[in-house]
């Protein structure tokens, strides 16, 4: 049986461990611009020995922002940022992809010069975003509602997507997730509550796949498809975004995206928002539509990651918050080491406590 801690084959490339690190936003980017910094760097570099690491979200256009202090890799002044972090990584004998980030209606006007954030349709909904307090501090405010993308407006966003996949080649990452999951602007196409639209992406369920599709289908073509993976998260509620017909279009997708040959899926569970624990019927039903690697990800540990890698539900598992407070969460499970205890307090904004000042075992 496969083990945890072996390698595995993901498209164009070779992971030295299973255990990879889940995209994790935490709002430290240099602003004005957006930019990958140094202390960024140093968050990565600690987490090389993960298999691989998901970068956080990173958008693909100012358009995409919404929330404080997250990186982009639509400037030449971003991806030179990102370009120290990839190196670093490599020079430690790591592995990084870049998660492609279109948040869609979960954003706020200031971050757009007062305009509307965009979606599927513009529909009233009840969520929050991070933005810069008075006091200099991540604040919670409400999303407005968005207006509805326009239709001569798909090119243009499919260009963006191109765009930053380029831009992540020169970045030096070795692949890039397309995050089509959490209610981002991908979700909100795909998902039948935040989709009223009545033209070629609205209705049925292959019309609002359509877009997740044209996206990967951009930035296949400006890299290569072993080089891409896509994120999705088909049951759940995930910012404001809950899909009464989820399951069958996380199928649906699963089998589109498997005819294509990606480096792999990136399947986000619910229980790690609060949600059910997904069945195993499911997970069958979405290894059979998918035939390439599957990637779990939500309130994994050690146990779960073994059982379900021992049942070929999975390929690999991808850990997140144990990644925060863990930056050789690798070697601890190996070696059944005990864990570090999160800080929630620190997780979003601010400066190295809580994000880079986590001890290695046996650490001072």
């Amino acid at each position: 049986m496969p083990s945890l801690f072996e390698p595995l084959t993901l498209g164009a490339v070779r992971t030295d461990n299973r255990v990879l690190m889940a995209p994790l936003t935490r709002m430290r980017a240099t602003v004005p611009g957006d930019v990958p910094n140094e202390l960024m760097r140093d968050y990565y570099v600690q987490r090389a020995g993960a298999g691989l690491l998901i970068s956080e979200g990173t958008q693909v256009s100012p358009e995409g922002k919404g929330y404080m202090d997250t990186p982009g890799i639509h400037s030449a002044e971003q991806v030179a940022g990102w370009r120290t972090i990839t190196d670093a990584v490599h020079e430690a004998g790591g592995l990084i992809a870049a998660q492609l980030w279109h948040v869609g209606r979960v954003s706020h006007e200031s971050f757009h010069d007062g305009a509307l954030p965009v979606s599927a349709s513009a529909l009233p909904y009840r969520n929050r975003t991070t933005v810069r307090g008075d006091d200099g501090r991540p604040t919670r405010v409400a999303c407005p509602t968005p207006r509805a993308l326009e239709l001569a407006e798909i090119p243009r966003l499919l260009e963006d997507f191109r765009r930053a996949t380029v831009n992540a080649r020169e970045a030096g990452f070795d692949l890039v997730e397309i995050h089509g999951a959490h209610g981002y602007l991908l979700h909100q196409f795909l998902a039948a509550d935040s989709n009223q639209r009545t033209d070629e992406y609205g209705g049925s369920l292959a019309n609002r796949a359509r877009l997740v599709l044209e996206v990967t289908d951009a930035v296949i073509d400006a890299w290569s498809a072993d080089r891409v993976a896509v994120r999705i998260s088909p049951i759940g509620s995930f910012n404001g975004t809950t899909d009464p017909e989820g399951a069958a279009a996380g199928l649906h997708v699963a089998r589109e995206l498997g005819a294509r040959g990606l480096a792999f899926l990136h399947l986000s569970e619910p229980d790690w928002a609060g949600g059910p624990v997904l069945d195993e019927d499911y997970r069958r039903a979405l290894r059979e539509a998918h035939p390439g690697p599957i990637v779990g990800a939500g309130n994994y540990d050690l146990d779960k990651a073994e059982r379900l890698l021992r049942a070929g539900l999975v390929d690999a598992a991808a850990f997140g918050r144990s990644f925060i407070a863990n930056p050789d969460l690798p070697r601890r499970l190996a070696e059944g080491l005990p864990l570090n205890v999160p800080q929630p307090d620190t997780f979003y904004g601010g400066s190295e406590a809580g994000y880079t000042d986590y001890p290695a075992y046996g650490a001072a």
